[in-house]
């Protein structure tokens, strides 16, 4: 770890089709933040996704004579799902290599439960924040603003 003065804060910015990464180039009480990575995916709707209507088949115990849906699959969210599992490994590979020392997480509550489930044990340890906020179409400016909020009204572990 870096000494505190030296210490490297980045602060992810997520939805399920969008991630940004941050670098903190100032203090917590006046962030400014620089582009470190930015990902997004083309996830078009599930009817141009899926391969046609759900199915159905014969239910068994009923004789044959009896028919029950299959739920069609939300190939929407199991891409959203997917990305978000894609950005918390390549953060846990960045705390591996000891590129941050923070960690600010800003995400839907869907994204980061996915996040949460797939972020490594260091890339855990250096989580500071996980907020339920959806701010990847938002301007730098009001990112800043939420980070210095978050750094002031939540307690650091």
């Amino acid at each position: 770890m870096r000494d505190a003065a030296d210490r490297i804060a980045w602060i992810a910015v997520a939805d399920g089709e969008k991630a940004l990464i941050f670098r903190n180039a100032d203090t917590a009480d006046s962030p400014l933040l620089k582009v470190v990575r930015k990902e997004e995916i083309d996830n078009p709707p599930n009817r141009k996704q899926g391969a046609g209507p759900a199915g159905r088949f014969q239910d068994p115990g009923a004789g044959g004579a009896q028919r029950s849906a299959v739920e069609e699959t939300d190939w929407r969210r199991f891409e959203k799902q997917r990305f978000a599992q894609d950005f918390a490994d390549a953060l846990s590979r960045a705390a591996l290599r000891d590129d941050y020392d923070e960690l600010v997480v800003f995400a839907p509550a869907a994204t980061l439960g996915v996040m949460r489930e797939a972020l490594g044990e260091a890339a855990k340890s250096r989580l500071l924040f996980a907020i339920d906020s959806d701010l990847t179409n938002h301007p730098v400016e009001e990112i800043e603003a939420r980070v210095k909020d978050a750094y002031r009204e939540r307690p650091m572990r």
